[in-house]
C-alpha cells in the first residue's frame, strides 16, 4: 500500500531539500515516487532546477520520480467545476448561477487547494507520496482541515443543507474523502510524518509546539532532521566556535525534550540545488555519507568587497502626519520576525508609537522579544506595543461581532443562517483578516509593523480587502443585506487604497543571498506589483562578515552569497540593505538594539 511521507517545521529550516532528497532517495531504491507540495510560494521547481507546475511532472534525471506543485488558482477552477459540472446539463441557467455565485467565497481557494491535497491521500498509482508542505502554522491548519470540515458538512446536512461552499448535496462525497483523509493521517503504518529544524532556540521552540499541537488531533510525528549543523573542524575561529558550541547545546536539549528518531545533517558550503547535490544530501541523510567541501582554489567570483548601507531607510519607514504601515514579507527562515522587531524598536526609538503585529499562526514573536506577547497590544518598551493574531481569540471576536450588528436588523431565519455560516471553517481565515483590518484602520499608533507569514500566505492575506464584500453579500439576503455590502465595500476600498499608497504602506522585501530565497521574494514581488502595490526596499538577511570568513568553507559561502546579492541589485531594481550574520541567535530588547543601532549607519 502506499506511503505517505510528510516533511514539515519552520520556514528556512530545510524542508524542501529533506523532502527532495527523499524522494529521490525513494525513486532510485526502485520505487514510484510522488513529492507534492503544498505551499503556496513552493520552490521546489527551483530546486529541481526544472519547470513543475500544476501537473504531474517526471523528474529529468531521475527515474520513476513525479512532482506537482499544488497552485491555488488551478485547484480552485477544478473544484468549482467538479462540484457544478454534473449539475450543467439537469439544473436552470439561473440555478447554475446562483452555485457559481456560492463558490466566489474567499474560502474556496483553501479549500481547493485542501481538497486537492486529499486527493493525493488516496493516490494508489505510487509506491511513495512525499508532501513537502508550508511552514508550520499552515500545515497544522490543512491537517486540522479534514476534521474540521467533515463536522461542518454534517452539521449543515442537519440545519439549512448550505455550507459557505455550496449545498451539502453537492459536496457530501467530500465529507468521505475527508473521513478517510484523516483515518490515513492517524495511521502510522502509512503516515510517517517528519519534522525539520535548526540546531537553533526559535526552531526547537517551534518543533515541540507543532508536534503537540499534532498530538492533539491525532497524528503522531515519526521522526526529526536537524539540518544546517556547522561541521566542527571549520570553525576555528571564535565567532564560529561560539556559533558551533551553541548549536550543540540545542541539540542537547532537543535529545532531551523530543522522543524521536533523530538524524543529523551538517551545513554545507554551497546552496543545495540541481539532481545533483540533492543526491549527495540524500546520501548523507540515509547512508551516513558525510559530505566533501570545495576547496579555495575551485572558487570562483567577486572578490570580499563590503556593499555600502543605503541611506534610505528614515525616508522609507519613518510616518510623516499619517499612520504608516511596514509589512515584512519573504521566504520562511530569512529572519522575517527579527528584521520586523528591529524595525519596529528602531523607529519606536525615535520617539514614535508603534505598533508591532504579527500575522503568522506559527508567530514565535514573543520568543525573539523575549516577552510575553497576547491577544491584545502589549507594552514592550515606552513607545512600542506588540500584539499577536491569536486565530481563536479572532474568531471569538469576529462571531460576536457580525451577530450583534445583526440582531434587530435581520429576521430569526436570516440569523439562523448566519450562525450556521459563521460555524464554518471559512471563518477562520475572514476573522483573522477582520482583526489585521482593524490594525490597519488603527489611529492610535504613529507606525504598524507587520511580521508577515511566510510569502504565499500573506499575499493570500493581502487578496482578502477583494474577496471579503462577496463573502459578507452572500451572508444576507439582497434585500436585507445593501446598508452591510456598502459598509463592506467602503470599508475595504480603503484598505486597499492605504495597501497601494506608497507614502502611507511599505512593503519589505526579507531574504538571505541564496537563488531560493531570491526568486521566491521576486515572484512575490512581481504579485504585489499586479495588485498595484509597489515593494520598496529588500533587506538582505544574515551575510557572512569578509572579517569572519578566514577559512574555505566560509569564503565558499561569502562569495556564493557576494554573488547573489549583486544579481538581486540587478533583478530587484529597489535599494537593498544588508545585515551581518550575528554570532548569537538575536533573543531580547538589548540584542534587537546592536541590530537597530546598524540601521543607522
Amino acid at each position: 500500500m502506499t506511503k505517505y511521507i510528510f516533511f514539515s517545521g519552520k520556514g528556512g529550516v530545510g524542508k524542501t531539500t529533506m523532502a527532495s532528497a527523499t524522494a529521490i532517495f525513494y525513486a532510485t531504491e526502485g520505487k514510484k515516487t510522488l513529492i507534492v507540495t503544498t505551499d503556496p510560494a513552493s520552490n521546489l521547481a527551483d530546486v529541481f532546477e526544472q519547470e513543475i507546475g500544476h501537473r504531474i511532472t517526471p523528474i529529468e534525471g531521475i527515474a520513476g520520480l513525479f512532482a506537482m506543485e499544488i497552485d491555488p488558482d488551478e485547484a480552485t477552477n477544478e473544484y468549482k467545476e467538479r462540484i457544478i459540472g454534473p449539475f450543467r446539463e439537469i439544473m436552470p441557467d439561473d440555478v447554475i448561477a446562483s452555485l457559481e455565485e456560492q463558490f466566489n467565497s474567499p474560502c474556496t481557494t483553501e479549500m481547493a487547494s485542501f481538497d486537492r491535497f486529499v486527493d493525493f491521500m488516496e493516490a494508489d498509482g505510487y509506491d511513495v507520496v512525499i508532501f513537502d508542505t508550508a511552514p508550520t502554522g499552515h500545515t497544522i491548519r490543512l491537517l486540522e482541515l479534514p476534521v474540521d470540515w467533515s463536522k461542518h458538512i454534517e452539521e449543515s446536512a442537519k440545519g439549512s443543507g448550505q455550507t459557505c461552499l455550496g449545498p451539502v448535496q453537492a459536496i457530501q462525497e467530500s465529507k468521505d474523502k475527508y473521513d478517510q483523509a484523516t483515518a490515513l493521517l492517524k495511521n502510522p503504518d502509512r503516515t510517517t510524518f517528519v519534522f525539520v529544524m535548526r540546531p537553533e532556540e526559535l526552531s526547537l521552540y517551534e518543533t515541540l509546539r507543532a508536534s503537540k499541537e499534532l498530538e492533539t488531533i491525532g497524528v503522531i510525528s515519526g521522526g526529526l532532521i536537524i539540518n544546517g549543523i556547522l561541521p566542527k573542524d571549520v570553525c576555528e575561529i571564535e565567532f564560529f566556535k561560539k556559533k558551533y558550541e551553541a548549536q550543540q547545546r540545542v541539540i542537547e536539549r532537543t535529545k532531551a525534550a523530543i522522543d524521536m528518531p533523530k538524524q543529523y545533517m551538517l551545513l554545507r558550503d554551497n546552496e543545495v540545488k540541481g539532481v545533483k547535490a540533492l543526491k549527495s544530501v540524500a546520501e548523507e541523510l540515509f547512508n551516513g555519507k558525510k559530505p566533501s567541501f570545495t576547496i579555495e582554489s575551485e572558487i570562483s567570483g567577486k572578490k570580499d568587497d563590503a556593499v555600502p548601507i543605503p541611506g534610505e531607510i528614515d525616508d522609507l519607514w519613518l510616518p510623516g502626519k499619517e499612520t504608516k504601515a511596514l509589512f515584512f514579507t519573504g521566504k520562511g527562515g530569512v529572519g522575517k520576525t527579527t528584521v520586523s522587531c528591529v524595525a519596529a524598536l528602531y523607529i519606536s526609538q525615535k520617539g514614535l508609537k508603534t505598533l508591532l503585529v504579527t500575522t503568522d499562526p506559527a508567530a514565535h514573536i514573543g520568543e525573539v522579544l523575549d516577552k510575553e506577547v497576547g491577544s491584545e497590544p502589549t507594552q514592550i518598551a515606552s513607545t512600542l506595543d506588540a500584539v499577536m493574531i491569536d486565530q481563536d481569540e479572532a474568531v471569538r471576536q469576529y462571531k460576536e461581532k457580525i451577530l450583534n450588528d445583526a440582531r434587530g436588523k435581520y429576521s430569526d431565519d436570516m440569523l439562523a443562517a448566519m450562525e450556521e455560516e459563521l460555524n464554518s471553517p471559512c471563518t477562520e481565515e475572514m476573522a483573522a483578516f477582520d482583526r489585521f483590518a482593524q490594525f490597519i484602520e488603527s489611529k492610535d499608533y504613529d507606525a504598524l509593523v507587520f511580521d508577515t507569514a511566510p510569502t504565499g500566505h500573506t499575499l493570500r492575506l493581502l487578496d482578502l480587502p477583494f474577496d471579503y464584500a462577496k463573502q459578507v453579500e452572500m451572508m444576507v439576503a439582497a434585500d436585507e443585506g445593501m446598508g452591510v455590502k456598502e459598509a463592506a465595500q467602503e470599508r475595504f476600498k480603503g484598505i486597499i487604497d492605504m495597501l497601494r499608497d506608497k507614502n502611507r504602506t511599505v512593503f519589505n522585501l526579507v531574504l538571505y543571498p541564496e537563488s531560493t530565497p531570491i526568486m521566491e521574494s521576486y515572484r512575490a514581488m512581481l504579485d504585489l506589483k499586479d495588485a498595484g502595490i509597489e515593494a520598496q526596499l529588500v533587506i538582505a538577511n544574515m551575510v557572512l562578515p569578509v572579517e569572519i570568513s578566514t577559512n574555505s568553507f566560509f569564503k565558499s559561502r561569502r562569495r556564493m552569497q557576494m554573488r547573489y546579492l549583486e544579481e538581486t541589485r540587478g533583478r530587484f531594481g529597489l535599494p537593498v540593505h544588508q545585515i551581518p550574520l550575528m554570532q548569537d541567535e538575536v533573543r531580547g530588547i538589548e540584542a534587537l538594539g546592536v541590530l537597530a543601532g546598524l540601521l543607522g549607519a
